[in-house]
């Protein structure tokens, strides 16, 4: 009974079997699935918390991170370890090169600092957050590939690490990875790649015949990246690798705890328990898989690649930007009659799922080979869709293509912040609400709005400290009275 309830929640999800979903799930074939059903399942209570009790786990870790670092051309001193996933990955390079920077630099004036591209994943911001960095961000180039000569100067002697992607996920290119590696290796600054999301696709889109740059450890100046064996490893969520050039690097991850009551607790990762079913499906899903089923899989994903961004560049009123480097299709406008976030809306209501994506405004494909069956049914309704907004110019004010584009034009960002607060509260809290993002504005959002047009970003402090109260903000509000 309970199961049959689960199943009919079920089917309210994204329908990713279909390839209808674009992002969140790497689906290979149910052949697969079900394979990596079994290997979990077999795994499924044991603990790879005490290597020393599940010698089984130990060895699976060891030889993922093995495969994954000649994979991504390490040599024998390549080291790392499994975590729950690219998020988990970054956290741990982060810290790892804040624990080396503390060791190496005795004396140094204000907190250690982490330099990336604007692009790169929100992760790095969560990692900078949780281990008290800060973030000097640097812009982009037209190619949307990171400003070299920009990061360069954001660089300084708090500098704890740089990073970059391969590709970055928002436009799928490669970030100057060679130019940068250079740089931080005369500079003498760990590099981390975040290649989380391309890790497991690029290595065999190279060996298909694609122009790369180089991006792995052929880079001399590359000492750790990130790659997620749960994407294009097509293994099971989560699980994701960590390498790094050596252990000079890897040791500064590790946290060891010698005085507890309950024993000396060493943990090589954040988590503490770690389940045995995601480190097994991943050794078993890049078993199976080897290099003749990654590379039939990267071949029909980039078959799919291709066909989008063919069938795109034909729809008046839409261009394809970046694009370039991998599984990725981002798509813009280039028609003030054909609002972006109106057509993603109406391909929504026909059952497709896609991600909305801003500074440009955008949305984006992750797409896999499973995709390739769904091209066609897609580019179908993408014309149908640009054509219904071109005709009813009213839709770009309504449903979520009114919420997303009244963010992207806030220009305090405190705001955007507040807003998406009380989603998440909402959302999490007793009720579980979820949020009707393309429902009308309250009284509430209203005049929040106007406080923030009024102080900026200093209204933040009011509504934090007094919980948006309706009555606090009129009084900030004078002509309210």
């Amino acid at each position: 009974m309970l199961l049959e309830q689960m199943r009919e929640l079920r089917d309210a999800d994204g329908n990713w079997r279909e390839g209808r979903t674009w992002s969140l799930v790497y689906y290979a074939d149910e052949e697969h699935y079900d394979f990596l059903k079994e290997a979990h399942n077999t795994f499924f209570s044991e603990n790879g918390l005490n290597p020393m009790v599940f010698k089984s786990l130990r060895r699976m870790e060891s030889e993922v991170v093995r495969m994954s670092a000649e994979m991504l051309h390490g040599d024998k001193d390549v080291v790392g370890t499994m975590t729950s996933g690219g998020t988990e990955s970054i956290l741990m390079a982060v810290k790892a090169a804040r624990e080396r920077f503390r060791k190496k630099r005795f004396i140094f004036n204000g907190q250690p600092e982490l330099v990336a591209p604007e692009s790169i994943h929100v992760a790095f911001g969560k990692a900078a957050h949780y281990f008290g960095l800060k973030v000097r961000y640097v812009p982009l180039g037209d190619d949307f590939r990171v400003d070299v000569d920009a990061l360069k100067r954001a660089v300084n002697r708090n500098t704890a690490l740089i990073a970059a992607s391969a590709p970055q996920y928002a436009h799928g290119v490669i970030d100057p990875i060679e130019e940068i590696g250079a740089f931080a290796q005369k500079e003498d600054i760990p590099f981390h790649v975040d290649a989380c999301f391309g890790g497991f696709f690029l290595p065999w889109m190279e060996k298909l015949g694609y122009d790369l740059p180089p991006f792995d450890f052929r880079v001399p100046g590359v000492t750790s990246i990130s790659a997620d064996v749960h994407k294009y490893g097509y293994a099971a969520k989560g699980a994701s690798v960590v390498l790094y050039r050596d252990m000079s690097y890897l040791k500064h991850q590790f946290y060891i705890s010698t005085d507890w009551p309950g024993g000396i607790y060493p943990s090589p990762s954040a988590a503490g328990t770690r389940p045995g079913g995601p480190i097994a499906a991943a050794w078993a899903a890049m078993k199976a898989m080897g290099e003749e089923g990654y590379l039939k899989l990267t071949r029909k994903t980039m078959e799919a690649v291709e066909a989008l961004q063919s069938g795109v560049r034909r729809i008046d009123g839409l261009k394809v930007l970046g694009s370039t480097d991998g599984p990725v299709v981002c798509v813009a406008s280039n028609s003030p009659e054909v609002d972006i976030y109106a057509v993603v809306d109406q391909l929504n209501a026909k059952g497709w799922n896609l991600d909305r994506q801003q500074n440009p405004n955008s949305f984006h494909l992750s797409v896999t080979a499973n995709h390739l069956q769904a091209v066609p049914a897609f580019l179908d309704d993408l014309q149908q869709a640009v054509d219904h907004v071109r005709a009813h110019p009213e839709l770009k004010s309504e449903g979520q293509a009114a919420m997303y584009g009244m963010i992207a034009k806030i220009p305090f960002r405190g705001a955007v912040k507040f807003s998406v607060q009380k989603i998440m509260e909402g959302m999490y809290g007793p009720d579980g609400k979820v949020p009707d993002l393309g429902g009308e504005a309250s009284e509430d959002d209203d005049l929040i709005m106007q406080l923030m047009d009024k102080y900026g970003d200093k209204a933040m402090g009011i509504l934090e400290k007094f919980e948006s109260s309706k009555e606090v903000i009129k009084d900030a509000l004078p002509w309210k009275k």
